[in-house]
């Protein structure tokens, strides 16, 4: 019998944090593509009448201030709204709704409309850490849950390439959350000791994924990684459970790291490399408190579709819906291409 070898037979992996199971079939890098292709990403002209930029008229009427920094305004097209009736209850639990409450919020990180994380400065950077903190806590005190995340790029439905992300708090725990607080908590009553803290250790005695790390911060492809170049952004010191529990230094190296990820993103195919990334912590609301919630570790998550070149991606279709998640390239093959892009200089600075 064949040795196993992980870059080259097929095999599944669990995920602990969402208890689900991967397909990893590196064995189909080796097929030639004939699918579906993207154009390349080009560089566009900042649009006049880009409804983000400092200073225009949006589709409702209302006009941004000429801001210089990150600039925060109400959803013009809300998924959530703050007051609405509770729909009627059902004695039958096939068909069962609850009420759903929240509020949607647009986050501009600059003013100008060519500019993106990598390209930004380190202060800059943190200055829009600082506006994600100011917004988890204002609206924590309210909601349940506060989602930050960032659609980037056309490939991922992004309609705007101004650099932006959205804001979603609601009264209820959504079911990626959900399912977080439910593994996670499960691991800490067993083993008495945060899951992800243990994973990190774990991960750095292994070095094995790891993409990038400094004092505060490691950037690494998950073990359990469903989208090719999927990576994480995890604390190492302090247990952060939410991101409101970040110190200066933590908030500095954070923005330090982002744009070092980033910037081996977009080397890594010399395209605006495209993701859906957020930030998971512990679970808000009025009755959350600091260190209620030792079972979460405070982290962030960049899901990119990219898989090949700038032009094939990876779509999660058919298998990947109907049964489980499936990736060809390995979790450590994606660490070791990350790991071997520049990501002190992005390429559109190189001569």
């Amino acid at each position: 019998m064949q040795e196993f070898d992980a870059t080259d037979h097929q095999h599944v992996r669990y995920n602990p944090l969402k208890d689900e199971w991967v397909l990893v079939s590196p064995h189909r890098c080796k097929r030639p593509w004939s699918g579906q292709t993207e154009q390349p990403p080009e560089e566009q002209a900042p649009d006049p009448n880009n409804p983000l930029r400092a200073g225009a008229v949006r589709a409702n009427g209302k006009k941004n201030p000429i801001y210089t920094s990150t600039y925060v305004f109400p959803n013009d097209f809300p998924a959530l709204l703050e007051r609405v009736p509770e729909p009627p209850a059902s004695t039958n639990p096939l068909f069962v709704s609850s009420q759903a409450r929240g509020t949607c919020r647009v986050m501009c990180f600059h003013p100008d409309s060519s500019m993106t994380i990598p390209l930004m400065s380190v202060e800059e950077i943190m200055a829009v850490i600082e506006e994600w903190i100011n917004q988890l806590k204002e609206l924590g005190r309210r909601y349940t849950w506060v989602q930050i995340f960032e659609n980037k790029g056309a490939v991922m439905g992004c309609s705007n390439p101004h650099p932006h992300c959205q804001i979603w708090a609601s009264s209820f725990l959504p079911n990626e959350p959900r399912v977080k607080d439910r593994c996670q908590r499960a691991y800490y009553e067993k083993h008495e000791k945060a899951m992800l803290v243990a994973y990190v250790e774990q991960e750095l005695l292994k070095k094995e994924r790891i993409v990038l790390q400094n004092n505060e911060w490691v950037a690494l492809v998950p073990y359990w990684a469903s989208w090719p170049y999927e990576t994480m952004l995890l604390p190492l010191k302090g247990h952060p459970q939410r991101m409101t529990d970040l110190n200066d230094d933590q908030k500095m190296a954070l923005a330090e790291i982002m744009k070092q990820l980033n910037t081996k993103y977009d080397n890594l195919f010399n395209c605006s490399f495209p993701y859906s990334m957020g930030w998971h912590g512990a679970p808000t609301g009025p009755d959350a408190k600091p260190g209620d919630s030792p079972h979460w570790l405070f982290h962030g998550v960049y899901l990119p579709p990219l898989l090949r070149s700038a032009t094939v991606k990876k779509f999660m279709v058919g298998y990947e819906m109907l049964a489980q998640p499936q990736r060809d390239l390995t979790p450590e093959q994606a660490a070791e291409k990350l790991r071997q892009c520049d990501h002190l200089v992005h390429y559109r600075n190189k001569k």
